[in-house]
């Protein structure tokens, strides 16, 4: 008896497995249906900043007339968009500038690239001492950033200014090695990054990253810096510009370009300038 009625049961229960697959199955292709019935395309874009978020949002509205969908997903990092764009679970990401991206493939052996320029963050001198630039004479002191990123856009700024000219075969991200010769004779200190605010009493000036100087010194490039790089972006170096990265197979996509463009826009434009940081690309187009 027992045994009659485990039979009968193995193929009730055998029939409603059969029943949920065919559901399962009907569902999911219902799914793909529609989908591409609707013909929109979602596209996965990380961030790392609540502004880039809503940037992306607004980007996003604009691209609804080209069945583009961008789905915003907000890190509160830096180390994770780029393994997520590389492993498939991101489409783009919009955190990083171009060395920041050079330096994750080199050290990961991937080869993401981009497609487009977002925004560019300013960087300044700041000083207690002096007013100008101009005033800079042989033996101050100006301390720069230890990392090669950051301390190298410090030397092109000095370069900018005319204080001192880097070799011709400088590479991109210069190095103190790199100078080949000095206009003012000024002495150049490297300190980390984190610490330039606090050693800018005890020297002439500083370039201070500007997530420092709102952070410990409680203001902007714009109103206290007495020079910023971003006021001259022809002189500033691509590698220090923020981008849309994306796998490199996908660079070329078309949905992409229109992201681009969508991006790249008079009203994205205002919405950055109305914070610390620069549109990246050329507004005048």
């Amino acid at each position: 008896m027992e045994e009659v009625l485990m039979k009968k049961w193995t193929k009730v229960a055998t029939g409603l497995v059969a029943l949920l697959s065919v559901v399962t199955l009907a569902a999911c292709g219902a799914k793909k249906d529609d989908t591409k019935k609707d013909g929109v395309k979602t596209y996965v874009v990380g961030v790392a900043s609540d502004q880039q978020k809503e940037i992306w949002t607004k980007v996003g509205k604009s691209l609804a007339k080209d069945n583009i969908k961008i789905d915003v997903k907000l890190f509160s990092g830096y180390t994770e968009e780029n393994p997520a764009l590389a492993d498939g679970s991101l489409d783009l990401n919009s955190f990083q500038h171009v060395a920041y991206l050079n330096n994750y493939n080199k050290e990961n052996k991937k080869d993401l690239t981009y497609v487009g320029y977002t925004i560019i963050s300013p960087f300044g001198l700041y000083s207690d001492k002096i007013k100008n630039p101009k005033e800079l004479k042989d033996g101050d002191v100006v301390a720069i950033p230890n990392d090669p990123t950051n301390g190298g856009r410090a030397l092109q700024a000095l370069q900018a200014l005319g204080v001192l000219k880097l070799k011709s075969d400088a590479p991109d991200s210069p190095e103190v090695k790199d100078i080949a010769s000095y206009s003012t004779k000024i002495k150049i200190k490297e300190i980390q990054a984190d610490q330039l605010v606090a050693a800018l009493p005890d020297v002439t000036a500083a370039f201070i990253n500007t997530n420092y100087v709102t952070d410990q010194l409680h203001t902007t490039p714009k109103k206290s810096a007495i020079y910023i790089d971003t006021d001259h972006l022809d002189k500033v170096s691509d590698l220090y510009k923020n981008i849309i990265a994306v796998r490199k197979e996908d660079k070329n996509k078309a949905d992409f370009k229109k992201i681009v463009k969508a991006y790249q826009t008079p009203e994205i434009a205002e919405i950055i300038k109305s914070t610390n940081d620069y549109p990246a690309w050329d507004t005048s187009k």
